[in-house]
């Protein structure tokens, strides 16, 4: 068992879940009262707010895969880090690095905080 399974979160299938872009899924390991922070956007507190911020975000490409490269547990916070690729709507891809940080409570989420510099995504 990993350090992060001992927090009773699975990581490896919740980015599968969002791998996949399954909102349903994805919300399965989100407690119904989480903070969700995505970059520099404003948190978005509970279930609906969240749901609607990744299905949002979804939209705005075609795909995307992520690459775990670490998992560090401590407690109840977990910081997971890693590469992600994205697929633009027009085929074309950018990877990009991130840092996710975790806080669970109860084997689900309550608090999921993202570091990325997202504006590659954006500029051809």
């Amino acid at each position: 068992m990993s350090d992060s399974e001992t927090v009773g979160v699975h990581f490896e299938k919740l980015f599968a879940s969002i791998d996949a872009m399954d909102t349903k899924s994805f919300l399965s390991f989100i407690d119904r009262d989480a903070t969700f922070r995505f970059g520099s956007t404003p948190p978005v507190k509970g279930h609906t707010a969240i749901g609607a911020a990744v299905e949002s975000f979804f939209a705005s490409f075609a795909k995307l895969r992520h690459v775990l490269q670490r998992q560090v547990a401590d407690g109840n916070a977990v910081v997971c880090e890693g590469e992600v690729t994205y697929t633009r709507h027009d085929g074309s891809t950018v990877t990009l690095p991130f840092v996710n940080v975790f806080e669970v409570d109860d084997g689900l989420i309550s608090l999921y905080r993202i570091y990325i510099d997202i504006g590659p995504l954006y500029t051809a």
